[in-house]
């Protein structure tokens, strides 16, 4: 226990003492097209985009009329191919949410359900998930995939993450419940540890926190807002998305927090693509249908 105390709190003061490299918007694109974008995925190796619709005339993000799919997007925000995800003849989406990509691997969440994907071959396996009623973010961390439900207000892990081809039925377990936090955004910490952030109500804000590998929950921020997409940057600091606000911001682990973009009407999931020079921020804006390009630069 105090290893892993330890291990934590290490952690934060590497957050602490890399967070005074600044980080500060430089441009901004916005682009259209889309129908009601949740989730931006970004393959950092194939310099590629997939974007995640509802895809219904009405913003329902429980409706299960199969009219969602993921589209594959140039880093222009170019249109590559409207329906990429599911291949054509493949069973239907209904509202993909949180999209990560590791490798030739897509994972997104889908209301009570999970799919992973090759982005070659667009093989896909859907993973039902009991219990879970509002299926969020994914990401995958040392070989396991954590999903959040904000909903109903718990994480699960997925054993193996990978189980496109696996043999045997993946393990479900329940790493978090009820601590009335509303996990939305998740992503990696490092060391065993993940990253997540609060989404509950307007006058219920919620900040972020850290799952330890015992299972225990470290409050990181005081409440911020309506927090949907997470990020951790290279500097140590945190992106995340603010629905309270409208905005993309930063904060850092003494407590700060800066506005980088802001106008957006549903900032989502969004994710990084490593730039020369600096970093782009894809966010996706739900209500508006649309994705903005966020240029940081040091």
């Amino acid at each position: 226990m105090q290893n892993r105390k330890s291990a934590l709190i290490a952690l934060l003061l590497a957050f602490s003492a890399t967070a005074s490299a600044q980080y500060r918007a430089t441009s901004e694109q916005t682009v259209g097209g889309f129908v009601n974008p949740e989730s931006v995925g970004c393959d950092v190796k194939g310099r590629m985009l997939y974007v995640g619709n509802f895809g219904s005339p009405k913003l329902d993000p429980a409706l299960k009329d199969g009219m969602g799919y993921i589209s594959k997007v140039g880093l222009d925000g170019k249109v590559i191919e409207k329906q990429f995800l599911p291949a054509a003849g493949g069973e239907k989406l209904n509202k993909p949410k949180g999209i990560w990509i590791q490798g030739e691997r897509l994972w997104v969440t889908d209301i009570d359900v999970v799919w992973v994907f090759d982005l070659k071959t667009r093989k896909g396996r859907k993973l039902a998930l009991p219990g879970v009623v509002f299926a969020n973010d994914p990401a995958v961390m040392d070989g396991s995939l954590y999903i959040s439900d904000n909903r109903s207000d718990q994480l699960v892990k997925v054993e193996p993450a990978d189980f496109l081809n696996a043999k045997q039925a993946p393990r479900i377990t329940q790493v978090y419940k009820g601590g009335g936090i509303g996990p939305n955004g998740v992503y990696p910490m490092g060391n065993g540890m993940l990253l997540f952030v609060g989404f509950v109500a307007p006058d219920q804000p919620r900040g972020i926190y850290a799952l330890g590998v015992n299972g225990q929950i470290k409050k990181l921020s005081e409440p911020l807002g309506q927090l949907d997409g997470l990020y951790a940057l290279p500097d140590g600091s945190i992106l995340a998305t603010d629905w309270n606000t409208g905005s993309l911001f930063r904060w850092t682990e003494g407590g700060e927090m800066r506005k980088l973009a802001d106008g957006f009407k549903g900032p989502a999931d969004f994710c990084v693509m490593p730039q020369a020079g600096g970093l782009t921020v894809i966010v996706p804006d739900l209500v508006q249908s649309q994705l903005r390009f966020v240029q940081l630069r040091k």
